[in-house]
């Protein structure tokens, strides 16, 4: 079922910040093709709405809708109470209660502000309406210079563009860097944008034109693998190290190492989701050379450690299911349908000779189809559980297969110290 995204519409919204959820959400879809979200409109009573370009719009539901959303985005205002004097009629505010995400666009956050829902959270807004946004909500922790700011169950943008930035950001949480990457490319967007808010507020004395860092940048992407010192980034600006610090802030709105960091985690992520490089080779492709650095950094960045964000995002077909068989769930396999065997021949075949089942301890086997069936990769085999009636744990093997010799008090019963290659039944239960 799509995750279904409900926008409220309030008087004065900005017409951009309306069309964005509606755009990005509806472009994000499966490798299949199955759309990922659906995008449903309301307004308080379901009456027209105005925007600040002169026409309104009729949603076609009314607040009762918000109780079927899984999130809930609040487009920005031009004007309103909740923007003039922080307060929001009564049956807004409770609508707003209770959800489990809410989002909002631009000035939408002095909505969610004016609900309670950010009071000691971190947010931001326009930067045009930060001091404004900061007198009416003291006990809000303001950031005006970031793009967008996700705190788990509530997210917030700055301003017009940045809403983009955000639906895709958050496509991305959901469902990984490749469907986010792909929404992008059908909106004709960047998939992730540099710096924060710095970059776009009004200087009374901007900085005179002069050499930029973008070059600089493109060869730090070329070489994420490489090790990268500011000294030697200087170099390649042809400046100094306090001049390309200070420029490569003013352009991105954030330093060089902090900048490259994000670029690594990304890549980690693109190599996690789409390749079976193991953790120690995507941390060097990524440059961060180590499978510990990497597991702090993309901890950092996402909250999860590799394998986990692996799982979590990988692609799943029939036959990437069956290349994490084992021998076992193979030959079992070969006993099904006509075009499943060929596949599951097919693919271990292609293995290389190190995990070939001949050349694979029993011990591998077994964790690897073990593993497979609680991430739910392939079934749990039919006899799973019930290999021996005094067996005192699960099992593995199908029934009179199994060697432990197990009883009840003596251990040993999932293993049962079996080290050489696994002997398969003559006969594959059914």
């Amino acid at each position: 079922m799509a995750h279904r995204v409900a926008v409220l519409v309030l008087d004065q919204f900005a017409p951009l910040d309306l069309g964005v959820p509606g755009q990005v959400f509806w472009a994000a879809e499966s490798p299949s093709g199955e759309k990922l979200y659906e995008v449903v409109t309301c307004s308080p009573g379901r009456e027209p709405v105005r925007c600040s370009a002169g026409y309104s719009v009729l949603p076609d539901h009314d607040l009762d809708v918000l109780d079927t959303a899984d999130t809930v985005l609040v487009p920005g205002l031009h004007g309103g109470p909740a923007v003039v004097d922080g307060t929001l009629p009564e049956p807004v505010r409770e609508a707003l209660q209770g959800r489990s995400r809410v989002m909002s666009i631009c000035t939408g956050a002095f909505v969610l502000a004016a609900a309670g829902l950010l009071d000691d959270r971190p947010a931001t807004t326009h930067w045009r309406d930060a001091a404004r946004f900061a007198a009416l909500f003291p006990r809000v922790r303001l950031d005006p210079s970031v793009l967008f700011i996700d705190d788990g169950d509530v997210l917030t943008s700055a301003g017009v563009a940045a809403g983009l930035d955000l639906c895709l950001h958050v496509v991305r949480r959901d469902h990984g860097s490749e469907v986010a990457n792909r929404t992008a490319r059908r909106c004709v967007m960047p998939p992730w944008r540099d710096g924060g808010q710095a970059q776009y507020i009004e200087r009374p004395l901007p900085d005179p034109a002069g050499a930029s860092t973008a070059e600089t940048r493109a060869w730090m992407l070329s070489r994420l693998d490489a090790p990268l010192d500011l000294g030697a980034l200087a170099e390649h600006a042809r400046m100094s190290v306090r001049t390309f610090t200070r420029r490569f802030r003013e352009e991105t709105g954030m330093s060089p190492a902090r900048w490259l960091t994000r670029q690594r985690v990304e890549h980690a992520r693109h190599l996690l989701e789409t390749t079976d490089l193991g953790v120690e080779e995507v941390a060097r492709r990524a440059g961060f050379g180590t499978a510990v650095s990497l597991r702090q950094h993309l901890h950092a960045a996402v909250g999860v450690a590799p394998l986990a964000y692996r799982h979590t995002f990988r692609r799943t077909s029939r036959t990437g299911r069956i290349r994490y068989m084992s021998r076992l769930s193979v030959i079992r396999t070969l006993s099904g349908p006509p075009g499943v065997a060929t596949a599951a021949v097919a693919v271990a075949a292609a293995r290389p000779a190190a995990m070939t089942p001949a050349a694979t301890s029993a011990k591998t086997i077994r964790r690897m189809e073990f593993s497979s069936s609680l991430s739910g990769q392939i079934p749990l085999p039919a006899w799973h559980g019930r290999c021996r009636t005094d067996h005192p744990k699960p099992c593995r093997f199908p029934p009179r297969s199994c060697q432990s010799g197990g009883r009840p008090g003596q251990g040993g019963g999932r293993t049962g110290g079996r080290t050489g290659p696994l002997s398969m039944p003559t006969k594959i239960p059914a």
